[in-house]
């Protein structure tokens, strides 16, 4: 008989699981990995409700993906169960590569590979395992299926991972600046010439999509101690992977051990399987238990760093639009170099500056297929910073780029 399962979701109620590969998938434990990987990494240290996993949010965009799936075949577009079962998968595995704490260390554990690249490899490792029955899925998320609105739900400007993390993502933060209407703009959905459409009466939904986005990435994403705490844990890993470069001995966990101790690129996962299943091992309490134990490490920036992030000593961080002034660093460096008694090299774990930026929208993506774009009743289809009569509305695509400054708080 067929079965369901039923997962209780704080956001949507309850998700339905069906039997089958998509129930399979679920329950291999690289996915249950998911479960021990913060969606947003540290940014619990700012907004301490934000503990939410990749699993959870996972879940959530499969969710998405089948009501937004619902409406389309009510609007007569043909979708089958095997399509449908393949967008479900493709969702489910498009983040089955992160690494421990989510982006905050994506190029810090391995380098000159994204997770998009990790989880196509794990895609790849996963299909072998389930006969093959991943193909169709793997098509999809890789835009090589004919139905390319199948793609645009799983990886777009308007898709449903977006959907659920700006939903999930405000719940959690309670940032309700970001929150979304993902009913409202799901039941917008539609497809024209091929591509994934917003009916025309759902333009102020997508405008409020797109601006609640903004918020989120300066109230939130990029908030200045989130960014604080995002490059304190980035510094640490840095330097105890200096210290296993000079032979330096450190508490690891074995998993995490290789990666310390030595660099990988893209090649040696395609090639080695068991580097594979390593990374598949390792995850945030990998990170946190290490850093623990940093603490008391001979090195004294590690040790320092390691206290600085467990017991939430955060650097001190200013955020503005124009770079900082060279003096200003310079005296920064100075005290810092006195204080803690440092070397002109060993100063820039403690003082150091950087630039964010903000793309919310992109209007020029090749071909118009990843855009947002508004279905007119008479089949006209614009973008929606020419259809928007929103004030400013063509700043919408606008980059913005703003500058920090990380220093030791008493400096």
């Amino acid at each position: 008989m067929f079965k369901k399962k039923i997962v209780n979701d704080p956001i949507y109620g309850f998700i339905t699981i069906p039997e089958g590969n998509i129930f399979r998938l679920i329950e291999h434990p690289w996915f249950q990995r998911l479960r021990r990987i913060e969606q947003l990494g540290v940014t619990h240290l700012v907004y301490p409700g934000a503990i939410h996993t990749r699993f959870h949010h996972t879940l959530g965009a499969m969710h998405l993906m089948h009501k937004a799936i619902e409406t389309l075949r009510s609007k007569g577009v043909e979708i089958t169960e095997e399509e449908e079962e393949g967008a479900k998968l493709a969702i489910l595995l498009h983040d089955i590569g992160h690494g421990p704490m989510s982006h905050n260390l994506e190029h810090s554990i391995v380098h000159h590979i994204t997770h998009e690249d990790m989880s196509s490899i794990f895609m790849e490792k996963l299909n072998m395992e389930f006969n093959g029955e991943l193909s169709l899925a793997m098509r999809i998320f890789r835009n090589k299926y004919k139905k390319k609105f199948l793609h645009q739900l799983v990886s777009s400007q308007l898709d449903v991972d977006r959907l659920d993390y700006l939903t999930r993502d405000t719940f959690f933060t309670g940032v309700s600046e970001g929150v979304v209407g993902y009913d409202r703009i799901i039941n917008m959905l539609n497809v024209a010439g091929g591509n994934l459409v917003v009916e025309a009466k759902g333009i102020y939904s997508i405008e409020k999509f797109i601006i609640a986005r903004r918020i989120m990435y300066w109230q939130v994403y990029l908030h200045k101690t989130v960014l604080s705490a995002m490059e304190l844990i980035v510094k640490i890993i840095e330097r105890a992977k200096e210290i296993a470069a000079d032979g330096g001995e450190l508490f690891c966990t074995p998993a995490l051990r290789i990666f310390i101790y030595k660099s990988f690129n893209k090649n040696d996962f395609e090639k080695d399987e068991e580097l594979l299943h390593a990374f598949a091992m390792i995850d945030d309490h990998d990170i946190m238990s290490c850093i623990k134990v940093w603490i008391s490490h001979p090195d004294f920036i590690l040790a320092t760093l390691s206290n600085w992030l467990i017991n939430r000593r955060l650097y001190h961080t200013f955020l503005q639009k124009n770079p900082f002034g060279e003096q200003k660093i310079k005296q920064l460096i100075k005290s810092a170099r006195a204080k803690y008694k440092l070397n002109a090299y060993e100063v820039s774990y403690f003082v150091f500056s950087g630039e964010v930026e903000n793309a919310i929208y992109k209007s020029d993506k090749v071909s118009g297929s990843g855009r947002i774009n508004i279905l007119y009743p008479d089949g006209k289809t614009i973008d929606i910073t020419r259809a928007s009569d929103y004030p400013g509305a063509e700043e919408l695509d606008k980059i913005t780029h703003k500058y920090f400054l990380c220093y030791p708080k008493g400096l």
